[in-house]
């Protein structure tokens, strides 16, 4: 994987677990109203597949993911990129929402990449 600071790696690590309480809290509050969960439970396992990846590749923590779970992770999350790219977009220049969609992009596409260098061990 390309070298990445140390603030970088800080700040991807965040921002997943940002991501997955946002995620965890949408899901608990869907399971409540009766809503189809499916895709959110997909996102959320997606998450926490590239959290996993990201400290696999930066802090040498094992996985216990198999490779058919890394393909649907990586097809999940890059599928993300496209939507949070749209809302990067017309977002405001300096916000904090920009900032954080920007940590957020970055973010998705180091698991992505981190995932692609486990594949090619």
């Amino acid at each position: 994987m390309e070298n990445v600071s140390n603030a970088n790696k800080l700040e991807s690590i965040k921002s997943f677990q940002s991501s997955i309480r946002k995620c965890e809290n949408a899901l608990t509050q869907m399971t409540h109203k009766g809503a189809n969960t499916t895709l959110l439970e997909k996102r959320l396992k997606a998450l926490y597949i590239g959290l996993a990846m990201l400290e696999y590749v930066w802090n040498q923590r094992l996985h216990n993911y198999t490779r058919e779970e890394l393909v649907e992770a990586r097809h999940v999350l890059t599928g993300l990129l496209p939507f949070i790219e749209a809302i990067y977009a017309k977002s405001k220049a300096g916000s904090p929402q920009r900032t954080l969609l920007e940590r957020r992009i970055k973010a998705l596409e180091l698991a992505v990449q981190a995932i692609d260098d486990i594949f090619n061990e």
